[in-house]
């Protein structure tokens, strides 16, 4: 018997784990990182004035 629980406890234990790892990588890849909005070229027209 006591070897069932520990593999019980076990299969509960990685099962837990595995989700919580889950559950981080979506929060990591969910995450958008702080970027200013400024274009890197900038396209000058004849009648704009500098």
């Amino acid at each position: 018997m006591s070897r069932l629980l520990a593999a019980v406890l076990t299969v509960a234990a990685a099962a837990a784990l595995a989700v919580g790892a889950a559950l981080g990588i979506v929060a990591l890849l969910d995450a958008t990182p702080d970027q200013p909005n400024t274009p890197l070229i900038t396209y000058e027209h004849a009648d704009q004035e500098h």
